[in-house]
């Protein structure tokens, strides 16, 4: 296919994103390193930035690439500038693949808004096996203003998690920086090479085996909560990747999200605690 950018200097990988928004980035980007993209004839890496005149080809067959499927999502609130939703465990916030073709938040959201990308809409994210709410921007403008409170720390996010074991205190606030750990790099670790780590916790009620637990991340760090549950010795059940008991879910659940939203009003969101939360406290 041949076509021509209309945006001068625009990078490569960028126009390509634009014209493939069911293919990932990276996909895209892995075609520029293979000479399987042509500029005026030529191949071209993805930071190549595009004038006018530029014709680009693309020496793919794009068309054999699985489509994503279409997938609905809970929504607990929209206007004109976000939708709000309660995420299932299990839904990625957005896909990282080599293709763009499971289904995402980000997809629900382009479904929605026709927002073009990989993170169309994607103002914050929750693991995959984390359930519960979500803010998504519906323009850029909203994006921009939403990813400003969040960078400036003025959102605040409580979540819900069933523990093993029992906390003690019951109540406190957890002090300790988080860094990756180097030997298993897709993981973190509590470290004094870290960044700030700070979390409030709350227990509201208690089995024989377990406490159900209030978390309130003052800070945003990936797996901050699952990493200090693990540090104090009582991890989140059904999170073996920080040892946790194996469970058919991790049991994490983003309850409440309180942020300013675009129009100037400060809202509170929440998403309902799954019924497998109450039933595992039963036990």
């Amino acid at each position: 296919m041949i076509t021509s950018p209309k945006v001068p200097k625009q990078r490569l990988d960028h126009y390509l994103a634009e014209k493939y928004t069911d293919i990932s980035r990276a996909f895209l980007q892995k075609l520029c390193t293979n000479d399987q993209v042509l500029v005026n004839g030529r191949p071209e890496r993805s930071g190549y930035k595009l004038k006018p005149t530029d014709k680009v080809e693309v020496i793919y067959d794009m068309a054999g690439i699985e489509k994503i499927e279409d997938i609905d999502l809970p929504i607990l609130y929209q206007d004109e500038n976000v939708i709000v939703v309660n995420k299932p465990a299990g839904v990625i916030s957005h896909s990282r693949g080599k293709f763009w073709n499971e289904p995402s938040v980000a997809s629900f959201i382009r479904q929605l808004t026709n927002q073009p990308g990989g993170r169309a809409g994607i103002v914050h994210r929750l693991d995959r096996a984390t359930s519960g709410v979500m803010i998504c921007a519906k323009t850029q403008l909203a994006m921009i203003a939403l990813q400003k409170e969040f960078a400036d720390r003025k959102v605040k996010k409580m979540y819900v998690a069933v523990v093993s074991g029992h906390l003690d205190p019951r109540q406190a606030v957890i002090d300790m920086p988080i860094e990756r750990n180097p030997k298993a790099p897709s993981t973190f670790r509590v470290g004094s090479n870290g960044k700030t780590a700070q979390t409030q916790y709350k227990v509201t009620e208690s089995s024989d085996k377990y406490d159900l637990v209030q978390l309130e991340p003052k800070t945003g760090r990936t797996h901050q909560l699952r990493v200090h549950m693990q540090q104090q010795k009582h991890p989140i059940v059904g999170d073996t990747l920080y040892g946790g008991e194996t469970h058919d879910r991790l049991m994490l659940h983003a309850l409440q999200i309180k942020i300013k939203l675009p129009n100037g009003k400060a809202t509170l969101f929440s998403a309902p605690i799954p019924n497998d939360f109450g039933e595992m406290m039963s036990k």
